[in-house]
């Protein structure tokens, strides 16, 4: 245990050397890095010692429990093994002469960087931290099969990527006649086109050609294949790649490359990436099941042995007492007193007595006195009371803000001592009511005596003034912890807080493994890029690997996925630019990021729904007990039911079911997802009192399962007509209204109003926002007249059969109805006020937007997701409250750390607003021959943490990761009130941003992520819920109902037979299987600017696979005949490939042809004056994809593969409702986007730009997506 202990701490003495060290560039040093230097041979030898004791120990490898037989040993000794041999490599350098960073320098460096991995072994020493990562390794092979997959989407995109954007980023706007790049202020270079619909170049004197390495420094383009991944695998991550879509809509016109783009984000972002989170999670609780399982067994095995135990004794003792009856019955009686004692005095127990009864009495008045302060303490009286007080303390701290008066000031701190004082006296209170011993048991307690001493403590060092600001800011906002109180008496919630201070234990072994990973990056960072981040021009990077703290911060932001593009193009350069040596370097980086934002944060949320389901299990438990504690109160005051009445319901029953149909378990669909989006059940289903409704009889059904919902909406019955009359005019019996019921219940009806529906969201989208008088928006006026009267039409008959609103059933009890009416009445009024200019007429009519809503409640599936989507807001209330509580406690910190120190002058030399006046002088680019003068202004920042609402605004900015480096280092330069920054004054202030990063958008938003999945799944339950068949029998039944006899072809032709052998054999699927990586190898070699033989070579080599593929199509079709062939839906995607190759090959031909006149595109002279090297061969370029898509039969060769790829269809058949949501959610969006911001202008530099903005309707969609 000492050896472990020591061998630990030198591990950690290690890391922190390695911590100090301080790369520079040009490999220069200081004496502190030359001391480290010889440090670290120091740990070397200590290190190898350690190593050696072990083998001798243990042994080497041969025999079972050997020394290289364990993972972590492994890994320990290759550290020892590389560090001994770079020493000896840098003896050997150091005496030919040469530095380090001589020959044979970057060698050792790079060897030197191995040093990082000590770290790792800290994992060994910690338990916990094995669970995590156990449950990690055990997920290593089906997340294996999820990176093949998403390597393939990798793959087909970037051969996709190539064929069509090949070379074309390349062009950009020259002045004429010299070298130099064309572009207004703001803006940065872009592709340009001379012909079609992309970026034109504007400014005078300028032209579009070619001769730019292209964006980033030549790193982003698709021109050969190790590029195309690249900036295909960068879109998947969602950095940045709006910006590779804009490239290539200046580069070719923006009619069709958003399908490549959002086709990837959907499918590799969207889905494959997710399919990792299902994996972990499932490992996770399977890892966390077994080790609850182990303790359990230990529990019990402690019982039987406590049992045991027991008896024994129990044994021993009654023959103990046995022998002990004996004895004495054979002794006689043993006298009472030997020996006369002295008696004592009389007087002194006299005296004694006088004080015993005070003292009795004392305590008899103590007992009542606590009994009653007890019942004081426990009333809802005094918890409403201490709830007030920590409104007011709450009230206290949310009130300070930047330029508040003297008086407030005054006013909060007399405040603030008050309500300590008070809180101190609630606790001695308590503490006197209930005991130390009871008052301590409770967690809630515990805390608040926290709370209290260290406000005392705040308040004893403010007025000793002995503490720095910081620390005093930080201990004031733990009394904010108080607001939690309320969670107290509020059961839900209270099991939500529980259940998050659970997966706190759990989560914190995950943050510490998370951590370990972090130092091992930072550090591998600082060997690597450290002091290599120094550029030409004078811009300062922030995001370095230049000291410890900073490549700490650095990787901490890779890791959350903000702009870590940008720090590895930085990186790239830093090795020389996208050539050979540069372009390693993005290695470091994908790992990084595969490693740390896929599987470690993924593993958050995995750990968070894990816990929330036991959360939830808590709470309905709760709930179940005081609904039945409830129920036995109520049937106690009902008469039992007799016999004959009992027999007389089941009859009843009996009629009910043969009447409906219960079905049989044969023709039962039991879908997990379908459950998930049917109808929500009450949860808790009253039981049956004489003097319910007759018509709620309760649901027992005869077969073993009930029926399923799905199968119950399908004969969906019309609603009946209320009894009441309808405007006090007609009688549920008028011939009028009973026309009314039947046409508002027809089926044609409901799919009449359905499509105007549709069209006249159709015309919505199809209005021209900038020109409101065109002729166009008349046009869709007319229509919208139209429309209007139709569904004004349709409320009326509505109106008619059902009532409007004074009786039950009416229309307007249902709330869809509702919102139908609402949006009918806007279009009347809009349609009547017929100004445009008046405001709230243009907000009418961005109203009229919510029509596509109507058919939520004409749509059954879609009502069904709408309702679930709203459980599961309810359901989420609890977590908003516990996040909005934190989001404000980090925003009242904020304050006190932040307040009124976000100003900065233009001209950074200045540092106050006094000084901040007149004109400065600058460099553009940091060329000393440019210089521009600018005046200086004093600017505060849009986001700052001047009060609490500003604070919380900018925190939230923070929790979507969007923008928050440049915030971060912000606050780090922060100086005093009203000054400007100091670079990185205090950058221990980063913690700040960290923990809350850590806290609220890794865990807390993971749990509302967390929340809607377990509840869909719980809906997706409640379904089954009187079903006695638990979730694995249903899914077995399933099973064997929809398992189907596998069907296999032999033909009787004996030389059809031979064909069919061959082409059934697995030599064959293996040959066809090397042909396929033959063909992508060859689609891969492919690059810009390739020489006249090799595109030769591809189009031979193209050809002959297509004539390859086509003889296995005919081998088959003969083999199978056209019906067995055509059975197969892999057989039919071959068929289309082989067809679509077999045109591109013709067309290939025809233009080779044809290419002295400018190539097939340009067929009956339509291509004057056209460069031929630009026209957009679209045409050519799409059956090109035949080429590539030959890639996809690749899927249907791996077992683990294949089952990932069905989970996906599965995932996809489940998922068309919520899909029509999100739909409808875009559109409704993308109109009032369309209404509101459609006369924006577009400036290139900013944010509304030529690519980016709502005048039309395609645009603002995409913009929403992005």
């Amino acid at each position: 245990r000492p050896f472990e202990i020591i061998i630990l701490l030198t591990i950690f003495a290690n890391c922190v050397a390695l911590a100090i060290y301080l790369p520079m560039p040009e490999d220069d040093t200081n004496i502190a890095n030359s001391s480290l230097e010889k440090m670290e041979i120091a740990f070397l030898i200590f290190f190898a010692i350690e190593a050696m004791l072990k083998i001798i120990a243990y042994g080497f490898l041969f025999h079972t429990d050997a020394y290289l037989r364990n993972g972590w040993n492994v890994l320990d000794f290759s550290i020892v093994s590389l560090g001994l041999f770079t020493m000896t490599l840098e003896q050997i350098n150091a005496k030919e002469g040469g530095s380090s960073g001589g020959k044979g320098g970057f060698d050792v460096k790079a060897l030197r960087a191995f040093r990082v991995l000590r770290p790792l072994r800290l994992v060994s020493g910690v338990p916990s931290l094995q669970v995590v990562l156990n449950s990690i390794i055990k997920a290593m092979v089906p997340l294996l099969h999820i990176a093949l997959l998403v390597l393939f989407m990798i793959i087909i995109y970037a051969i996709v990527g190539q064929e069509l954007f090949k070379g074309k980023m390349h062009k950009t706007c020259y002045y004429i006649g010299t070298d130099v790049i064309a572009t207004v202020e703001p803006e940065k270079p872009a592709p340009c086109t001379s012909s079609g619909h992309g970026r034109h170049c504007t400014i005078n004197g300028t032209e579009c050609r070619s001769g730019w390495p292209g964006p980033n420094d030549g790193i982003t383009h698709f021109d050969n294949f190790g590029f195309a991944m690249l900036t295909v695998y960068q879109c998947i991550t969602m950095e940045g790649w709006t910006e590779v879509l804009y490239w290539v809509n200046d580069a070719i016109g923006n009619e069709w490359p958003w399908i490549y783009f959002v086709s990837l984000i959907l499918l590799g972002s969207f889905f494959v990436l997710n399919l990792v989170l299902g994996v972990l999670s499932g490992e996770f609780t399977k890892e966390r099941e077994k080790a609850k399982s182990r303790g359990t067994f230990q529990k019990l095995r402690e019982k039987q042995q406590l049992e045991e135990d027991l008896k024994g004794y129990m044994d021993w003792i009654t023959h103990a007492e046995v022998m002990d009856s004996e004895r004495a019955r054979g002794e006689g009686m043993m006298p009472l007193d030997e020996g006369g004692s002295e008696t004592e005095s009389l007087y002194e127990i006299e005296g004694m007595n006088k004080w015993i009864v005070y003292f009795r009495q004392w305590r008899r008045w103590n007992r009542m006195f606590r009994r009653k302060c007890r019942d004081v303490v426990k009333s809802k009286f005094f918890y409403w009371l201490v709830i007030l007080l920590v409104a007011l303390n709450t009230l206290s701290i949310a009130s300070e803000h930047h330029f508040q008066p003297e008086w407030l000031t005054t006013v909060q701190d007399n405040a603030n001592r008050v309500l300590l004082s008070l809180f101190a006296a609630e606790m001695l209170l308590k503490m006197y009511a209930l005991g130390l011993r009871q008052y301590f048991m409770s967690l809630f307690n515990r805390f608040d005596c926290f709370v209290v001493c260290a406000g005392i403590l705040e308040t004893i060092l403010v007025e000793l003034s002995t503490l720095s600001p910081l620390g005093i800011s930080v201990l004031r906002c733990i009394r904010l912890l108080r607001i939690f109180k309320i969670t107290r008496y509020w059961t839900s919630l209270s099991n939500l807080v529980a259940s998050l201070l659970n997966s706190v234990r759990s989560i914190a072994s995950l943050l510490l493994l998370l951590f370990l990973f972090i130092i091992v990056f930072a550090l591998l960072g600082m060997q690597l890029f450290g002091g290599k981040y120094d550029f030409e021009n004078m811009e300062v990077l922030r995001s370095t690997f230049d000291n410890f703290p900073q490549a700490l911060i650095s990787v901490f932001q890779i890791l959350t996925g903000e702009d870590w593009n940008s720090i590895m193009y930085n990186g790239i350069m830093a090795y020389g630019g996208p050539s050979f040596p540069g372009m390693l370097v993005c290695i470091y980086f994908i790992i990084l990021f595969v490693c740390g934002n896929y599987i470690l944060l993924n593993v958050f949320l995995a750990i968070a729904v894990d816990n929330l389901a036991e959360a939830e299990s808590l709470t309905s438990a709760q709930k179940a007990k005081a609904e039945e504690r409830k129920r036995r109160k109520m049937s106690r005051g009902y008469p039992e039911k007799s016999e004959d009445e009992k027999q007389l319901l089941a009859k009843k029953l009996e009629q009910k079911a043969k009447g409906e149909g219960i079905p049989t378990t044969a023709k039962l669909k039991v879908d997990e997802f379908e459950s998930n989006v049917n109808e929500i059940k009450d949860p808790y289903p009253s039981a049956d009192f004489p003097g319910d409704d007759e018509e709620d009889e309760p649901e027992i059904p005869l077969s073993p399962r009930p029926r399923p919902l799905a199968e119950l909406q399908l004969k969906e019955k019309a609603v009946p007509m209320p009894e009441a009359s309808s405007f006090f005019i007609f009688s549920p019996t008028n011939k009028f209204r009973m026309l009314c019921h039947r046409i508002v219940n027809a089926t044609w009806f409901t799919n009449f109003i359905l499509l105007f529906i549709l069209l006249s969201s159709i015309s919505l989208a199809a209005e021209d926002p900038i020109r409101a008088e065109s002729f166009r928006n008349q046009i869709l006026g007319y229509f919208d007249i139209g429309f209007t009267s139709v569904f004004t039409v349709e409320i009326v008959l509505k109106m008619t059969a059902y009532g409007a609103f004074l009786h039950k059933g009416s229309f307007c009890r249902n709330s869809f109805n509702i919102l139908d009416l609402l949006v009918v009445a806007v279009s009347l009024i809009s349609m009547g006020i017929e100004s445009s200019t008046i405001s709230v007429v243009k907000i009418l009519r961005v109203l009229r937007v919510l029509r596509p809503l109507r058919a939520i409640n004409r749509a059954k599936g879609l009502k069904h997701v709408v309702q679930c989507v709203f459980v599961a807001i309810k359901t989420i209330g609890n977590i908003v409250i516990v996040t909005t509580l934190l989001q404000f406690m980090f925003a009242c910190i904020g304050v006190q750390l932040f307040k009124g120190k976000f100003y900065s002058c233009t001209d950074p030399s200045k540092l106050t607003e006094k000084e901040c006046r007149g004109q400065f002088i600058t460099y553009v680019d940091g060329d000393p021959t440019q210089i521009v003068m600018l005046d200086r202004i004093w600017l505060h920042n849009d986001f700052h943490f001047d009060n609490v609402f500003s604070a919380m605004m900018s925190l939230f900015t923070v929790s979507t990761f969007e923008g928050w480096p440049e915030l971060l280092y912000k606050a780090i330069d922060t100086n005093a009130e009203d000054t400007g920054p100091i670079y990185n004054y205090r950058v221990e202030i980063a913690m700040f941003f960290i923990i809350y990063i850590i806290l609220i958008a890794f865990f807390m938003m993971n749990i509302f992520v967390g929340f809607v999945i377990v509840t869909f799944q719980e809906q997706g339950e409640s379904e089954y819920k009187n079903c006695e068949l638990d979730k694995n029998q249903r899914q077995c039944v399933q099973y064997a109902l929809k398992a189907r006899p596998l069907r296999r072809y032999i033909p009787k032709n004996p030389y059809q037979y031979q064909i069919w052998y061959v082409v059934t054999s697995s030599y064959f699927e293996y040959l066809m299987f090397f042909r396929i990586l033959l063909n992508t190898i060859c689609l891969g070699m492919q690059h810009y600017n390739q020489s006249a033989e090799m595109n030769h070579a591809s189009d031979i080599l193209n050809v002959a696979f297509t004539v390859l593929f086509t003889l296995e199509m005919i081998l088959k079709l003969m083999a199978f005949k056209a019906k067995g062939y055509f059975g197969d839906p892999w057989n039919v995607f071959d068929f289309l490939i082989v067809i679509g190759s077999i045109i591109d090959v013709i067309l290939s031909e025809i233009d080779t042809v044809l290419a002295s006149s400018g190539g097939l595109y340009c067929l009956g002279g339509g291509c004057d004056g056209i460069d031929p090297d630009d026209n957009s061969r679209v045409s050519i370029t799409f059956f090109r994809l035949f080429r590539v898509m030959r890639l996809v039969k690749l899927l249907s060769r791996g077992e683990g593969v294949r089952t990932l790829l069905w989970t996906f269809i599965k995932s996809f058949q489940a998922l068309p409702y919520v899909a029509l949501l999100i739909v409808m959610l875009f559109f409704i969006y993308a109109v009032i986007g369309m209404q509101m911001f459609g006369k924006i202008a577009m400036v290139d530099g900013t944010q509304i730009n030529r690519n980016n903005n709502f005048q039309t309707f395609p645009q603002a969609v995409l913009l929403l997506f992005r």
